[in-house]
Protein backbone atom coordinates (compact mmCIF):
# COMPACT_ATOMS: atom_id res chain seq x y z
CA UNK A 1 0.00 0.00 0.00
CA UNK A 2 1.42 3.54 -1.31
CA UNK A 3 -0.16 6.29 -0.58
CA UNK A 4 -0.08 9.46 -3.12
CA UNK A 5 -0.27 12.67 -3.19
CA UNK A 6 -2.13 15.20 -5.89
CA UNK A 7 -1.97 18.56 -5.92
CA UNK A 8 -4.44 20.43 -8.35
CA UNK A 9 -2.96 24.27 -7.62
CA UNK A 10 -5.44 25.89 -6.94
CA UNK A 11 -5.73 24.89 -2.82
CA UNK A 12 -6.61 21.54 -3.31
CA UNK A 13 -4.42 18.52 -2.22
CA UNK A 14 -5.55 15.12 -2.21
CA UNK A 15 -3.84 11.93 -0.48
CA UNK A 16 -4.63 8.61 -2.12
CA UNK A 17 -3.75 5.25 -0.86
CA UNK A 18 -3.53 2.39 -3.56
CA UNK A 19 -1.27 -0.54 -4.53
CA UNK A 20 1.68 0.05 -6.83
CA UNK A 21 -0.06 -2.39 -9.36
CA UNK A 22 -3.20 -0.22 -9.48
CA UNK A 23 -3.70 1.32 -13.34
CA UNK A 24 -3.85 5.43 -13.19
CA UNK A 25 -7.65 4.76 -14.05
CA UNK A 26 -8.06 3.07 -10.87
CA UNK A 27 -5.97 5.94 -8.98
CA UNK A 28 -8.22 8.63 -11.10
CA UNK A 29 -11.26 6.74 -10.38
CA UNK A 30 -10.25 6.99 -5.95
CA UNK A 31 -9.10 10.90 -6.71
CA UNK A 32 -13.10 11.03 -8.44
CA UNK A 33 -14.33 9.33 -5.01
CA UNK A 34 -12.41 11.77 -2.68
CA UNK A 35 -12.86 15.37 -4.67
CA UNK A 36 -16.08 14.79 -6.16
CA UNK A 37 -14.94 15.53 -9.92
CA UNK A 38 -15.83 12.74 -12.77
CA UNK A 39 -13.28 10.11 -13.38
CA UNK A 40 -12.62 11.02 -17.12
CA UNK A 41 -12.36 14.88 -16.24
CA UNK A 42 -9.21 13.99 -14.45
CA UNK A 43 -5.34 14.33 -16.09
CA UNK A 44 -3.00 13.32 -13.55
CA UNK A 45 1.03 14.35 -15.01
CA UNK A 46 4.39 14.94 -13.76
CA UNK A 47 5.92 17.75 -15.44
CA UNK A 48 4.99 17.47 -19.02
CA UNK A 49 4.27 13.44 -18.88
CA UNK A 50 1.16 12.81 -19.12
CA UNK A 51 0.32 9.70 -17.55
CA UNK A 52 -2.21 7.04 -19.46
CA UNK A 53 -5.36 5.36 -18.12
CA UNK A 54 -3.62 1.48 -19.11
CA UNK A 55 -0.32 1.83 -17.60
CA UNK A 56 0.25 0.59 -13.78
CA UNK A 57 2.34 3.19 -10.69
CA UNK A 58 4.92 0.38 -10.31
CA UNK A 59 5.66 0.94 -14.73
CA UNK A 60 5.58 4.72 -13.82
CA UNK A 61 7.84 4.27 -11.06
CA UNK A 62 5.48 5.97 -8.65
CA UNK A 63 6.13 5.15 -4.77
CA UNK A 64 4.82 6.24 -1.30
CA UNK A 65 4.92 9.47 -0.81
CA UNK A 66 5.46 10.64 -3.94
CA UNK A 67 3.29 14.10 -5.48
CA UNK A 68 1.66 14.14 -8.58
CA UNK A 69 -0.47 16.91 -10.53
CA UNK A 70 -3.91 17.12 -10.98
CA UNK A 71 -5.76 18.79 -13.49
CA UNK A 72 -9.74 19.10 -14.97
CA UNK A 73 -10.31 18.78 -18.61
Amino acid sequence: MIEVVLNDRLGKKVRVKCNEDDTIGDLKKLVAAQTGTRADKIRIQKWYNIYKDSITLRDYEIHDGMGLELYYN
